[in-house]
């Protein structure tokens, strides 16, 4: 049986992808008022900076290698493990739509004409379905990439307000 376009799996992209932007947004703003919290700092403690404000700078400096890190791992895991096999069953649902396409320009008689129909009918299905979820799978990796910096600019922006 076909799936149901009204089917949750293919509004799923859609609900990964608003909370991509949600978390950018809300990292985004966090990230804005961490360099304005530090560059006061940085212009307060001028040329001599003391043992503390020392020491938010290098944690500065490790935050982001460990975050940029982290984020690329995460997302290196996530295309590796889903990724390529939806790209994969991407491209043969696609030549599969352009056999049946040919398949039914071809048709002679009403019953091959039905049959190669219902052919590319299913292949579109297939296809739509594929696309969704390789929408998801990419939005499940930015997902991945993202967290590690929006945790780290969320707490900091914690941490430094006060």
């Amino acid at each position: 049986m076909a799936p149901s376009f009204s089917s949750s799996r293919f509004f799923n992209p859609l609900v990964l992808w608003v909370d991509v932007a949600f978390k950018t947004h809300e990292m985004l703003l966090s990230s804005g008022s961490v360099i304005q919290l530090r560059t006061e700092r940085i212009a307060r403690a001028g040329l001599s900076p003391n043992a503390e404000d020392l020491a938010e700078m290098q944690l500065m400096g490790h935050e982001k290698l460990a975050a940029a890190s982290e984020s690329g791992a995460a997302m290196a895991n996530q295309l590796h493990s889903t990724q390529f096999a939806l790209v994969n069953r991407a491209v043969k649902h696609w030549l599969g739509g352009a056999i049946a396409l040919f398949s039914l320009s071809t048709s002679t008689t009403p019953t091959e004409f039905e049959a190669h129909g219902r052919a590319l009918a299913g292949a579109a299905t297939r296809s739509v379905a594929t696309m969704t979820q390789l929408s998801s799978a990419g939005a499940r990796i930015a997902q991945r990439g993202l967290k590690p910096i929006h945790a780290k600019a969320t707490s900091n922006a914690r941490r430094l307000a006060g």
